[in-house]
């Protein structure tokens, strides 16, 4: 299992367009993984499991893999993030 937080850059957070592409990047990956805020748990390869977490620009999110290629896909998701999604 691999773990890392990031702090959300872009205004307007994890909503529909950046989050249709976090979720188009982690469905990139074999691994399970997951977005965590505060306390809640989801799916980051699940569009509506990204939105109910309410995630708005300076919101601190941790990203959770685990399997063959989990750090590649932490690591790869953090970026995107920290990028403000204009990859």
């Amino acid at each position: 299992m691999y773990v890392k937080d990031v702090m959300v850059q872009n205004q307007v957070g994890l909503h529909a367009r950046p989050a249709t592409f976090f979720i188009q990047k982690a469905n990139e990956y074999k691994s399970s993984i997951w977005v965590e805020k505060e306390e809640r748990r989801v799916n980051a390869k699940s569009l509506l499991g990204v939105l109910s977490l309410g995630i708005v620009g300076g919101t601190q999110i941790r990203v959770i893999a685990d399997g063959s290629d989990e750090q590649e896909a932490v690591e790869n998701l953090i970026k995107l993030v920290e990028s403000g999604f204009t990859e």
